[in-house]
Parts: C-alpha cells; sequence; structure tokens
C-alpha cells in the first residue's frame, strides 16, 4: 500500500484546521448534503452491515430480503475486488478459508448478492460468499465529476466533512448523527459551520443519491468518492 508522505498529512491537516476557523451553526433546514469521500464510506459501510449474513438470518437489517430489488439510485454500482496488488483489504480467503472473488455487490442501485460467510450461508441456505470476517476492497462507481464541480452546481447545500456519535439503527434505518463541515451558498464555500446534526433514514438516502464524485479515497478498505444526497434533514441553531 502507498502511503502519503508526513509533509503532505502535514500540510493538509493545517490547511483544513484554518479553514474550520470561525465555525457556527446554520438554522435548521432541509437541504442536499455532499458527504466528503473520507465520510462517505460510512454510508456504504451501513449498507454492507444492513447486507451481511449475520443480519439477514437474525432478521435485524434495514434491507432485510432485499436480494434482486432496487436499494439505492441508480447511479450507486458496487463492487468487491479481492485482489487488488497493495490494496490494504485483498485477500486470497475469507476467515472461513473460503476462496475470495471478485463480483458486484450492488448493480445500479439493485442488490446483487449478501455477502456471507460459511455459517450465516447455512442459516440462510445460500451459498458463501467469501466474506467470513467482512469484505476486501469494496469499489464505489463514480461519475466523471471533481467534487468542486459538484459544488458549483449546489445553491444551498452541506458539505460534510466530519461525522460524530453513533446514532445509526440498522435494524430501522434511522440515521441521526452530528456533522460540521461547510456551507454551501450559491456554489462556492460560504462558511465552516459546527454543532449541527443530520438526520433521516438510510433507506431514502441511499435511493436519493444524486451523484459521486471521482475524488476517490484509496486509503481504507471502502474505495469512493464525495456522495451527494439529494435531501436530508439538519437540526442547527
Amino acid at each position: 500500500m502507498q502511503l502519503q508522505s508526513p509533509e503532505s498529512v502535514g500540510e493538509k491537516a493545517a490547511r483544513r484546521t484554518v479553514a474550520k476557523l470561525g465555525a457556527r451553526q446554520i438554522e435548521t433546514a432541509e437541504m442536499p448534503v455532499l458527504f466528503e469521500a473520507p465520510v462517505a464510506s460510512s454510508l456504504i459501510r451501513h449498507l454492507v452491515d444492513a447486507i451481511s449474513g449475520s443480519a439477514q438470518y437474525r432478521r435485524a437489517s434495514f434491507l432485510l430480503d432485499k436480494l434482486a430489488e432496487r436499494v439505492a439510485a441508480s447511479t450507486l454500482t458496487i463492487r468487491e475486488e479481492p485482489h487488488l496488488f497493495g490494496a490494504i483489504g485483498s485477500a486470497p480467503f475469507d476467515d472461513d478459508g473460503v476462496a475470495t472473488s471478485p463480483k458486484t455487490i450492488v448493480d445500479s442501485g439493485t442488490l446483487e448478492t449478501y455477502l456471507l460467510g460459511a455459517y450465516s450461508a447455512r442459516r440462510l441456505k445460500l451459498e458463501p460468499t467469501g466474506n467470513a470476517g467482512g469484505v476486501h476492497n469494496l469499489i464505489v462507481g463514480h461519475q466523471d465529476r471533481a467534487l468542486d464541480e459538484l459544488i458549483a452546481d449546489l445553491d444551498k447545500a452541506l458539505l460534510v466533512t466530519e461525522l460524530m456519535g453513533f446514532g445509526v439503527n440498522t435494524v430501522t434505518g434511522d440515521y441521526s448523527r452530528g456533522a460540521s463541515g461547510f456551507f454551501i451558498s450559491e456554489g462556492k464555500i460560504d462558511h465552516p459551520v459546527e454543532e449541527i446534526t443530520i438526520a433521516g433514514n438510510l433507506k431514502t438516502m441511499l435511493l436519493g443519491i444524486q451523484t459521486i464524485a471521482n475524488d476517490v479515497d484509496r486509503r481504507g478498505n471502502i474505495h469512493t468518492g464525495s456522495i451527494l444526497i439529494d435531501k436530508i434533514a439538519i437540526a442547527g441553531a
């Protein structure tokens, strides 16, 4: 895996810290929310948790029995690529010793497979998918658009760069987390924002994905660009 230089990490951290100076709340509203790539991966993680074999056989998922059905907007396609050279999630076998293989998990919004280890596969009377212990390099498809282009198209929106708290219920899909970031006005970053809460339901949030930018963050096991969702409630001042 290729690591960034300490100098580049330090410079980026300094720029982001300075950009947050003078942060304030915004008024309570409902507006588009753009999740920056490093935090956008958490949305994909919630989807992964919901389609895991354990969530399915325990009947504890907001995506229960959704195989071959639409679970997200057509803009969302997710592939698992477990054999990428140098990637952090690459593995020839899962924790059960089942061979891993590339596969499409979500195809243009339609759920193609659950994520199953040997035990959960037996409980569901399905075949293991090589996912005992988790996923291996999820690649989220993106559009050929930069983050700056997405921001330029937004009249009034929120760019989320940090999420806080654990207010996510993967049984019901209810979603409520503290957030900070930047308020977008007329296609430009207007000012930093803090002490707000974003709330909705993961079912409608996934179906509301409008665009995924090409600023893919490859540092973790989920490779995704920034994700724009059409409308989420924001609790502020």
